[in-house]
């Protein structure tokens, strides 16, 4: 009777594989994976080879009466007004509704979403600079991702960010897919600066977390005095700083913590 026991284990784990993750791939062409999503994610298409379960998007089908098995073509009509993108896509006999926030451009959103925060640095001479990226204006899913150096810069360009299961995210609008933070994987893992950026995948090398409200990253092959501890470089760009904080700065650059921030717009 010992393997009737093990039933309820072996049912629990199927239904958890049957659910797609936070930010993880829910469809597309040759994806064999899970196409459901958790509480909270709806699946958003981003292109006919790749579906993505992102917060916010909510996916509600409502059967239509048919009488035939016939199908109809597929209809999409989009409207958008200053709060919401909503996408009405047609497939008889299904329809199936989408609400994407959309506060400011996607580029730069002027008002936080619920969920998320700015990400700033508190300290001179990038006092109240906060966390973006240039991001290409085609940036899209597809291979090779585009990538994009992390920076601190101008409040009004600010990017909205959190940290999920160790992945630092940037929400992002209209639709578009999030980026992850990257960084570097050195050779010498006694290079003292690592560098920053962004990508549509996700960030393979060390792990991301707050501590209090002060940003931090951690790895297990490099030992850092200050697992908070950022430089600010030429061009504002941001990079890891695996040696100690305000110690032998590397030139041209700047010592920083950086931290997030809960106001409704980023302030100067």
């Amino acid at each position: 009777m010992r393997p009737v026991a093990s039933l309820p284990l072996f049912v629990a784990a199927a239904v958890a594989q049957a659910t797609a993750g936070p930010y993880g791939q829910c469809g597309g062409i040759g994806y064999s994976g899970p196409s459901a999503c958790g509480s909270g994610y709806g699946c958003t298409t981003y292109n006919p080879y790749y579906a993505q379960c992102y917060p916010g998007v909510v996916d509600t089908p409502t059967s239509t009466p048919s009488s035939t098995s016939t199908s109809s073509p597929r209809t999409t009509s989009t409207t958008r007004t200053s709060t919401s993108t909503t996408t009405t896509i047609r497939d008889s006999p299904t329809t199936t509704t989408r609400t994407t926030p959309t506060s400011g451009s996607a580029a730069t959103p002027t008002t936080l979403e619920p969920g998320w925060y700015w990400i700033r640095g508190v300290a001179s001479p990038y006092f109240h600079s906060y966390l973006q990226a240039v991001v290409p204006t085609a940036a899209t899913t597809s291979s090779p991702s585009p990538s994009t150096n992390a920076m601190l810069s101008k409040p009004a360009n600010a990017g909205q960010f959190n940290i999920v299961s160790g992945q630092l995210v940037w929400h992002r609008f209209s639709g578009q897919p999030p980026l992850y933070m990257h960084v570097e994987n050195p050779a010498d893992k006694t290079q003292r600066k690592l560098r920053t950026w962004f990508e549509a995948s996700q960030n393979t090398y060390g792990s991301f977390a707050f501590q209090g409200d002060t940003l931090t990253w951690s790895v297990s092959d490099i030992n850092r005095p200050n697992n908070a501890a950022w430089l600010v470089c030429a061009g504002d760009e941001l990079f890891v700083n695996t040696g100690a904080f305000l110690y032998q700065t590397p030139a041209g650059c700047f010592d920083h913590t950086i931290h997030s921030y809960g106001g409704s717009t980023a302030d100067v």
